[in-house]
């Protein structure tokens, strides 16, 4: 089989069989991968934690026909153990890696953007540079942005006009003015409009700041959920 090297981040795990486990990965030069881990789930494993949810590894990997095969695995960095301390911080990364699993849909598709913002998110939310909902919600943001879903939030999707813009529609993309905007936009005030585009422009000095408000949060899920066409299961793990 075919060898190749690269870097990535355990997205997740599914066991296999009665010691293996197969690994969903998201990597630097090869995009998504889904490997098998011989023996991963046995007590001596050659492999110990190196290959759990959020931990980012040097990996030699084996091609194969249906699923590729883990042949060698070292920590770059072990993002797993300060995240897994801290609700709040395991929480958002549970975010991070559902939606990157979602974003990037198909396997063996470079999405070194993609990986460079997730693996830039999972550092500071392991180092706690910022407050997790923050890192969590704008990952998300900026994830879809990257992926071609970014809310227009300086003038009005119907008109253009920059003034009065009071409202906010997920199927539009974006803010309204007042005089022109759809059933189905919601009433946004100015405090949760720059807290969003701050979130989009990773713009920590607003998100610092002031706690996120609930509205804000809300429409942040309602985004991910609307463009990624499904359920984001880790963001209702935050609201129960």
């Amino acid at each position: 089989m075919a060898l190749y090297r690269d870097e990535g981040v355990v997205l997740k795990t599914v066991k296999l069989g009665e010691a293996d486990r197969i690994i969903t990965l998201l990597t630097r030069r090869h995009g998504k991968v889904r490997a098998v881990a011989k023996g991963v789930r046995r007590t001596k494993s050659r492999f110990g934690g190196r290959l759990e949810p959020f931990m980012r590894c040097d990996l030699l990997i084996a091609e194969g026909r249906s699923l590729d095969v883990v042949s060698q695995a070292a920590s770059l960095a072990a993002y797993a153990a300060p995240i897994c301390g801290d609700y709040a911080a395991y929480t958002a990364a549970n975010v991070m890696v559902e939606t990157a699993d979602k974003i990037v849909s198909t396997e063996h598709e470079p999405a070194q953007r993609q990986y460079l913002l997730l693996i830039g998110a999972l550092a500071a939310l392991a180092r706690a540079k910022h407050p997790a909902e923050a890192i969590g919600d704008s990952f998300l943001m900026r994830s879809l942005s990257l992926a071609g879903w970014s809310p227009r939030l300086s003038s009005c999707v119907v008109c253009g006009t920059r003034d009065d813009l009071v409202y906010f529609s997920i199927a539009s993309g974006g803010v309204m003015c007042a005089s022109d905007h759809t059933p189905d936009a919601k009433r946004v005030d100015i405090n949760v409009r720059e807290q969003l585009e701050a979130l989009v422009e990773g713009d920590w000095s607003v998100l610092d700041s002031t706690p996120l408000n609930g509205d804000t949060r809300r429409l942040v899920e309602e985004w991910g959920e609307y463009y990624l066409e499904r359920p984001i299961r880790s963001m209702r793990l935050l609201d129960s």
